[in-house]
């Protein structure tokens, strides 16, 4: 079982024009579509789709249009009952695959909603193997707020993923317990570790350094994700690995992080070493842009084969 928890879900509204976005110019669209959105309900919607157990955890009202879309996609669920409407955030996709996102910012939850929450997912988590907690924090929620749920998981015996940026990722990565896995991408990594964010993207081996830094700090291991190029996984001994796709002509990015720590979370459910779990997180991640809309792949949309990794060596740099 993978329990997933989205704090500030969203139903994403994703737009597609016939040409280049115009500032300050009227377009119409070639198609609109809406999915249940947040990073840990995209995760469970992957999960969903590949046929493994998994329950997402959130914030919604009983009759919230999200809640719905959820049972049209089959997720198990378990929501906390909130007054106010589940935001919507809004993607536009040019035909080169340019996509501009507009997030709303989420709805204040109080103490008895995150309180309500907190125990939703440990309940969840009692057996489970992973626990996945995606997204952003909602305004005012303490920076803090993830790292004594990392704690409290991992007292009770469930891994942990974290999938987040800014305040909250800071705070997890000099908490007093580190997460089995950090999803990171380049600019998070480099927020993290201090080096140079163009020398990560640029070079895998300067990912991999970056990444034993935080292992080095306590972190089980970092699954950095740097978009088209690929991705660097570092596990707890230091051993790090490089995946890459063949040539992908994008559709729509967004989504494609979330469906690469789907990926990696069955192949290590299912016992893979670490080269397997970043080939399946990378064929994941490749699958998932190619889809309209923030759609997660299916396992007939994978090409495992075609993705390449290879191991990389260490090396002393600085930042």
């Amino acid at each position: 079982m993978i329990v997933t928890l989205t704090a500030n879900p969203s139903v994403d509204r994703t737009i597609e024009l016939a040409g280049e976005l115009r500032r300050g110019e009227v377009q119409r669209a070639v198609s609109v579509r809406s999915e249940p959105g947040g990073k840990g309900v995209n995760v469970a919607r992957a999960l969903t789709a590949a046929g493994a157990p998994v329950v997402a955890v959130l914030p919604a009202g009983t009759d919230d249009r999200m809640l719905a879309a959820l049972r049209d996609q089959s997720v198990a669920y378990r929501a906390v009952d909130v007054p106010h409407p589940v935001r919507v955030n809004v993607t536009v996709v040019e035909p080169d695959g340019t996509t501009t996102k507009l997030n709303e910012a989420g709805t204040s939850l109080g103490p008895v909603v995150l309180d309500a929450l907190v125990a939703a997912v440990l309940e969840q988590a009692a057996g489970a193997r992973w626990a996945v907690l995606s997204g952003s924090l909602p305004p005012g929620v303490p920076a803090d707020w993830y790292v004594a749920l990392v704690e409290a998981l991992r007292a009770q015996g469930c891994a942990v993923a974290v999938d987040t940026s800014g305040e909250p990722l800071r705070a997890v990565a000099a908490g007093p317990v580190l997460p089995e896995l950090l999803k990171p991408n380049a600019e998070e990594l480099a927020e993290l570790t201090g080096f140079d964010v163009s020398r990560l993207e640029a070079d895998p081996g300067f990912v991999a350094d970056a990444a034993r830094a935080l292992v080095a700090r306590g972190a089980g291991a970092v699954l950095a994700t740097l978009g088209r190029h690929g991705a660097v996984l570092v596990d707890g001994e230091g051993s790090a690995y490089f995946g890459q796709a063949g040539t992908v002509v994008p559709v729509n990015t967004v989504g494609a992080g979330d469906a690469t720590l789907a990926g990696y979370l069955l192949a290590e459910s299912a016992g893979a070493g670490p080269a397997e779990r970043l080939r399946q997180a990378v064929a994941f991640g490749a699958a998932a842009v190619q889809l309209a809309g923030s759609a997660m792949p299916r396992p007939g949309d994978l090409r495992p084969e075609g993705v390449s990794v290879v191991a990389l060596a260490s090396r002393s740099v600085t930042s």
